[in-house]
């Protein structure tokens, strides 16, 4: 019996932590692990007996191995199988007492194990029986790996004695968890140098060339070789010379070369491999620019194989419509005080339903000639569907002289004046009206009218505050940000009326002012357009907005003040938040 403390040696080091696997293998810590069971079923049998090898670059980092007191008789056939008996595990530690060790051991680490379902399996049924969270571990097969780099006619057999002779290891394996082990790590070596001349590099690499790929895929791999390891936008084009699909990537090279492996399952994307014949690339200076540039070039070619090809740079808005008596109406094209953009025309319709409400204007769709009135005919919100312009009647079954007249077109016109100051964040009066207006109708036990028009002051006060930020961001001619790159260095983006003008990096040890002084002098020259976002596309201020609004961004200069309004949707977006999980204060504390 043995003490996994007394047996762990050379545990330390640094380890590949799980965010950084695009390390090359040569680079990649591996745990190899072996188990002796009682048995082969998981829901029965224990574990008698855990050996692994720690290796790094060929380099062995630390070994662990330990019996472990199964809690149960062992079978004679395994004792004669493995020599492990039940005088040798008695009073060794339980699988509680050595999981923990274990599993810090391995911490940061790929797993491998020969038939890696089996031992993997039996430590995740060890770590749920003892309550012990298991971390998500990159798990390698040595079976799986050798059935895929080896032909039949070399190992006919994937067995580890089979693979062990094949690759004269230096440990053969004994049916004793270290030896199997020790024996599995030179097996892996041997499979790894097999994948290296193939161009495997990466894990990433390894687990897409283990995965099954077409014959078209294989056949068009050569065309990710021309391509860089640096971010960027990459175009797959036709016979024809036609562009099929534009992606980003933070790595061109690598991500380019996943079309040709087994990790890419879409049917549509191994359509478009087949059809393509080369793959043109712009690099970039950063993750943003990338963005940009492709939703740029899938506006200006709007390949097939995009799915937000048709037509990308078309929004929805919401706006008064064009008649005497204006409504709140969804359309394609926005003016000066639009609310928007919207994805889908479904939620702008459901901002402008909500937008009516809280400012009062009409829904009804009938046409009012100028000298006509409006609300005569109409019925009030109190009815499902009425109209939120309606005059509320009052009195007898006839209503008051106010609710026979209705308004003129005079008397409508002050009803716009509150619906284009709450689009702009100069006034957020109808806000505070629709709250006051869910508050009685809660009191009244409507409850599901307080509910609908709860929901609907949601979606009117998202819409607001995303319009008001976009806005507020393209109307400054100009505005350089910074943001860190997380290796000691910046990326900067001069952006000008919402769009992306210039974008750059420095370095780690590079003055970063001069490169700000570059970049805005060598930017694009931006002629600010109509509308909310000054001539910008929806999509590219959304993006640009985003990459702002990261954590860690700074303002570098700017050509005015940057901040939404004080009267605008932003300090509403709490209260509308709570109210919709039914957590708001019965008052609004502004």
């Amino acid at each position: 019996m043995t003490d996994p403390a007394t047996t762990t040696r050379g545990a330390t080091g640094e380890q590949l932590r799980l965010d950084r696997m695009d390390a090359a293998l040569s680079a990649t810590t591996f745990v190899v692990v072996d188990l002796e069971t009682t048995g082969g079923r998981t829901g029965t049998d224990a574990v008698t007996e855990i050996g692994a090898v720690k290796v790094r670059g060929g380099e062995l980092l630390g070994e662990f191995a330990t019996l472990v007191d199964p809690g149960r008789a062992i079978p004679p056939f395994i004792t004669r199988l493995t020599g492990i008996s039940d005088a040798m595990v008695a009073g060794a530690p339980t699988m509680s007492a050595v999981l923990p060790s274990f599993l810090e051991f391995a911490r940061g680490a790929v797993l491998v194990a020969h038939n890696a379902q089996f031992d993997v399996g039996f430590l995740k049924a060890a770590a749920a029986a003892t309550e012990t969270a298991w971390p998500q571990f990159p798990v390698l097969c040595t079976v799986r790996l050798a059935r895929r780099v080896l032909g039949r006619d070399e190992a006919p057999s994937a067995k580890l004695s089979a693979l062990a002779r094949f690759f004269d290891v230096s440990t053969p394996p004994t049916h004793r968890a270290l030896d199997d082990a020790r024996a599995t790590v030179d097996v892996l070596h041997g499979l790894l140098g097999r994948a290296g001349s193939e161009g495997v590099h990466t894990f990433p690499d390894l687990l897409a060339h283990m995965s099954p790929v077409s014959r078209a895929q294989k056949t068009k791999r050569h065309l990710a070789d021309p391509l860089p390891h640096a971010p960027g936008v990459y175009l797959f084009r036709g016979p024809s010379d036609e562009v099929l699909y534009v992606g980003t990537a933070v790595d061109l090279h690598r991500r380019v070369r996943t079309y040709f492996t087994g990790s890419e399952k879409r049917a549509r994307m191994k359509e478009m491999v087949a059809l393509a014949v080369r793959i043109d690339h712009v690099v970039c200076a950063h993750g943003l620019e990338a963005e940009v540039r492709e939703l740029r070039l899938i506006a200006a070619h709007e390949p097939p194989y995009n799915r937000a090809s048709k037509q990308p740079s078309r929004s929805w808005w919401v706006d008064l419509s064009d008649e005497p008596f204006p409504r709140s109406v969804v359309r394609r094209r926005c003016g000066p005080d639009s609310l928007g953009p919207f994805r889908s025309r479904g939620a702008a319709a459901e901002a402008a339903a909500a937008l009516a409400e809280a400012c009062g204007i009409r829904t009804c769709t009938h046409r009012i000639p100028a000298a006509g009135v409006h609300g005569a005919d109409c019925s009030t919100l109190g009815a499902v569907g009425g109209c939120p312009a309606a005059p509320r009647r009052a009195g007898g079954p006839d209503g008051d002289a106010a609710g026979r007249r209705g308004e003129t077109r005079d008397e409508y016109a002050a009803r716009l004046a509150p619906v284009r100051a709450l689009i702009r964040g100069l006034d957020d009066a109808p806000l505070e009206s629709a709250r006051l207006r869910i508050a009685e109708l809660s009191a009244s036990c409507l409850f599901e009218s307080a509910a609908r028009r709860r929901d609907g002051l949601h979606a009117l006060v998202s819409a607001l505050a995303r319009s008001q930020r976009l806005r507020a961001l393209a109307a400054l001619d100009e505005v350089v940000v910074a943001r860190p790159d997380g290796s000691g260095g910046w990326q900067f983006a001069v952006v000008r009326s919402g769009r992306l003008a210039a974008a750059g990096c420095a370095p780690r040890g590079a003055a970063p002012m001069p490169v700000v002084d570059a970049l805005t002098a060598a930017a694009e020259t931006v002629l600010p357009g109509p509308g909310p976002l000054r001539g910008a596309t929806g999509g590219e201020v959304s993006i640009v907005a985003r990459w702002i609004d990261r954590p860690g961004s700074r303002i570098v200069r700017s050509s005015g003040g940057f901040g939404t309004p004080i009267r605008g949707a932003g300090r509403w977006a709490d209260w509308a938040q709570l109210a919709r999980e039914g957590r708001a204060a019965a008052d609004y504390a502004g």
